[in-house]
């Protein structure tokens, strides 16, 4: 795969990376859906460090559900607002980057979905990623 290139909204911030995705999810959690504004967030999971971000127009905010230990990192740019990664201790070894935001992303489909008992009623997944009823199975 070649290199995996991206950017937000306004192109303050910006992103590289040679590595290859572990997988690429959909979330359907309400948390996703409030972060998107959308039904479901998509996100390519990368191998965390393998990501290198550029701007200084990057802000993150510390989401603390409630049933987790410790919180989720939403990373967005200050400029235009548009969410760019995700990260937290329940997911070790991985991060999330916003499909996007990617500057091509012709060859994301879902390898899973997530959150599924969360999923908007009329939205129907007609892909044959896996389903999770909650988050990865």
């Amino acid at each position: 795969m070649p290199k995996i290139t991206g950017r937000c909204l306004c192109g303050a911030v910006h992103y590289e990376s040679d590595a290859e995705p572990v997988m690429v999810a959909a979330c359907h959690c309400t948390t996703c859906q409030k972060n998107t504004g959308s039904a479901f967030s998509l996100n390519v999971v990368m191998p965390t460090g393998s990501v290198t971000i550029h701007g200084d127009s990057l802000k993150t905010y510390a989401e603390q559900a409630d049933d987790a230990a410790e919180p989720f990192y939403r990373s967005f740019c200050t400029q235009c607002g548009s969410p760019i990664t995700g990260q937290g201790a329940a997911y070790p070894g991985i991060m999330f980057i916003k499909a996007g935001t990617l500057d091509d992303p012709s060859w994301v489909k879902p390898d899973m979905h997530l959150w599924c008992s969360e999923k908007q009623p009329w939205l129907q997944i007609v892909d044959t990623g896996k389903q999770c009823q909650a988050g990865p199975e």
